[in-house]
């Protein structure tokens, strides 16, 4: 039974040693670190939706609920 105490503790304090590392994740202003644009900004690909203006929330939103009321799934493939 003690040696059950001694491996338990010196587990515990393996983990507590471990979860002290951790460094923190803040992006840096003067990084090269690149901030998530707004999804209707458009990426200018070739699988757009046709009709769609990039930038255009008005119109995102429009075509999004399009999509979803025609009950389009993005995940199978198209017949």
């Amino acid at each position: 039974m003690s040696r059950m105490i001694k491996v338990t503790a010196a587990l515990s304090i393996a983990m507590a040693a471990v979860a002290c590392g951790d460094k923190p994740q803040a992006l840096n202003p003067g990084s090269a670190s690149k901030q998530d644009a707004v999804a209707f900004s458009g990426t200018g690909s070739a699988y757009m939706d046709k009709g769609w203006k990039p930038g255009d929330k008005a119109s995102w939103e429009q075509h999004l609920k399009t999509r979803m009321q025609n009950g389009q799934n993005d995940y199978t493939k198209a017949n």
